[in-house]
């Protein structure tokens, strides 16, 4: 996967703005200049692709809650699809959707997730990334036809990388030196890596060559392009 230019992401939005992962906190993400956003995907027992970042909402498991219930409990949360409908609006904005996901039996998230991109126009600008090595495994066998990552903040979590059909790795900026990033990108990885809140770190990060930054806050990741 090849950017043009090393991409600033909005983690889950402009948090710090707005509640995170809502159609406000990702507008004034973009309408703040970034490249475009990062968030978390969840599937409802019903079936809908919702935008959250926890795995239960009220104590309650998002996977085991129906969307009108949801709709009732949480107006503000929305689904993928007003997502995508939102960045149609910004032509040149990138999506990194992190589907949120455990190890174990899939509940059909990962294929709900193929069919939600199968037809949106914006598709070459986005990618998967999760944790989950079994989801980003299902994902490739779907067919999903965009670029997937394993996300990690631990650094055992990169020997799995000759295992999976990955095009990239999202390690946490912590795991990251010039060298580590240079040997990522040797095997032929694109590197995003998260989160980022200084302008002197994203500027670092630049330097070394990373192709993405994910970050809370849209005015220092832009001071440090």
């Amino acid at each position: 996967m090849k950017f043009s230019t090393p991409l600033l992401l909005g983690h889950r939005g402009s948090p710090r703005q707005a509640r995170e992962n809502t159609l406000e906190s990702f507008r004034l993400a973009l309408e703040a200049g970034l490249d475009g956003l990062e968030l978390d995907l969840h599937r409802t027992r019903d079936g809908v692709l919702v935008v959250y970042h926890d795995f239960e909402l009220g104590g309650q498991p998002l996977a085991e809650t129906d969307w009108p219930a949801l709709q009732q409990q949480a107006p503000w949360m929305p689904r993928l699809e007003q997502v995508l409908e939102l960045a149609e609006q910004f032509p040149q904005a990138w999506l990194n959707l992190e589907l949120k996901s455990l190890p174990g039996p899939s509940d059909d998230r990962e294929a709900a997730l193929a069919q939600a991109l199968l037809t949106w126009p914006g598709r070459e600008r986005a990618w998967i990334s999760s944790f989950d090595p079994l989801a980003l495994i299902r994902l490739h066998r779907l067919k999903v036809g965009v670029p997937l990552a394993l996300l990690y903040d631990e650094p055992e979590m990169e020997e799995l990388v000759p295992c999976l059909p990955v095009q990239g790795v999202h390690p946490y900026f912590e795991l990251l030196s010039q060298a580590k990033l240079a040997e990522l990108k040797a095997r032929g990885l694109f590197v995003a890596t998260w989160t980022v809140n200084q302008a002197t770190l994203v500027r670092e990060l630049l330097a070394w060559g990373v192709d993405g930054i994910i970050g809370d806050l849209p005015e220092e990741l832009l001071a440090g392009r």
